[in-house]
């Protein structure tokens, strides 16, 4: 049998803490794993969504909302569907070489060079994700503490250097994964805050508000909301994690009908209530009041102790790579890698900006063009409309991916 590589387990390892949190011995129920779907799914990057809104356009942004929730649904179980027809019954032995993580559908694909392809770009997007958590922190902080100067997002992102690294030598999951439930909490404390100042603008509804702003906004749009629903590293161990894996279609579409409404409706009241005032994260449109401030730090704080997490699946390759563990050298890589994604993050564009290149290129990747060619390669007797399909996906990543990154180049995603 196939062994599984070292890179593998230890990312699988550093998946399954969540999924592990809420599971039973014999598997997680339906509801358990709609919550881990919902958290795997729902970050930082729906801050951004009002902004994309005011790109694109109320009706624009919403179509691209549900566009981007169901072609990632359907990919998603095509991802499912690759894993439960890829299996390998070996000569002479009833043993199975099972798909348990994105890499392994790769390789099961295009051997060694797809288990790379599949794990590089699962890093860099990962790796993106981390500046946009340092980029979320930076500007919040600096439309607290500014005053009358404003203080640069990259001031505070370097003054928190120092705590990110200490963090970094943190190894144990099970005390970074308190972090990561306090930081789902103060997202959904912001959204129902933002909800709230939003309904509060809407009393004093004024000017107009475009429906649609032109084909050249909706590849930024589109990436944005591309980028929210980014969850696919994870969605062959959440489906391995229930105790009735045939229900995961049915437990996904509940997940991603309950996430559409509420990411549509967040973006367009959002847009509604500030119109052409919307900012790039829409928190710093709200007043400088003491519960927007306390709203603000709290994210803030959650984020910047959950940033380790979100490093981990790097660090965890990393460390495979340099079979080191304990090792000087080790210890050095880890302080290295944080100072650089800091550095990147002070360079980096603005947050919807990076959001929407991030979903248009790696995003797009993972959750299209990579998911179709795998169904078309690994399942056998695929129906007439079911290869088209994926060749429609497949060409649709391509040109998306295209697309966005030209628009985020050129620009033409300003106002």
């Amino acid at each position: 049998m196939a062994r599984t590589s070292e890179v593998d387990q230890d990312e699988e390892q550093a998946r399954s803490t969540l999924l592990e949190s809420n599971s039973s011995n014999n598997g997680a129920t339906s509801m358990q794993t709609l919550m881990n779907i919902i958290v795997s799914i729902v970050g930082t990057g729906v801050l951004g969504l009002p902004y994309a809104f005011r790109t694109a356009g109320w009706l624009a942004g919403s179509l691209g909302v549900i566009t981007a929730a169901l072609l990632s649904y359907y990919c998603m179980l095509l991802l499912v569907q690759c894993k439960r027809r890829a299996i390998v019954v070996l000569e002479g032995g009833g043993e199975e070489n099972r798909i348990e993580t994105y890499g392994d559908l790769g390789a099961r694909a295009f051997g060694a060079k797809g288990r790379f392809l599949t794990e590089l770009m699962i890093v860099i997007s990962q790796l993106g994700g981390t500046i946009v958590f340092l980029l979320f922190i930076g500007e919040n902080l600096s439309s607290v503490f500014s005053g009358r100067h404003r203080i640069s997002p990259s001031v505070f992102i370097l003054i928190l250097l120092p705590l990110q690294i200490a963090l970094s030598f943190i190894t144990s999951l099970k005390v970074l994964a308190p972090f990561s439930a306090l930081a789902d909490a103060c997202n959904v404390l912001a959204m129902a805050f933002v909800i709230k100042e939003d309904v509060k603008q809407l009393q004093s509804f004024g000017g107009s508000r475009i429906a649609f702003n032109g084909v050249w906004s909706l590849p930024f749009a589109c990436g944005v909301a591309v980028y929210c629903f980014d969850g696919f590293a994870l969605t062959l161990s959440l489906e391995k994690s229930m105790a009735r894996p045939k229900k995961f279609p049915w437990v996904l579409l509940q997940a991603f009908i309950g996430v559409c409404i509420v990411y549509t409706c967040f973006g367009v009241l959002g847009y509604l209530a500030f119109g052409d005032n919307t900012m790039d994260i829409i928190t710093l449109n709200l007043p400088n009041s003491l519960s927007s401030i306390i709203v603000k730090l709290g994210v803030s704080m959650a984020l910047a102790l959950t940033f380790p997490m979100s490093m981990h699946p790097i660090k965890e390759i990393m460390e495979a790579k340099l079979k080191s563990r304990k090792s000087i050298t080790l210890r050095a890589a880890r302080v290295i890698m944080v100072v650089a994604v800091a550095v990147l993050a002070t360079a980096a564009p603005d947050f919807s900006v990076l959001i929407s290149f991030i979903g248009s290129t790696l995003c797009a990747l993972l959750s299209f063009i990579l998911p179709a060619l795998y169904h078309l390669k690994l399942v056998n007797n695929l129906s007439v409309w079911e290869r088209v399909l994926d060749y429609i996906i497949f060409v649709i990543g391509i040109v998306f991916a295209a697309c966005g990154t030209c628009a985020a180049i050129t620009g033409h995603f300003k106002n």
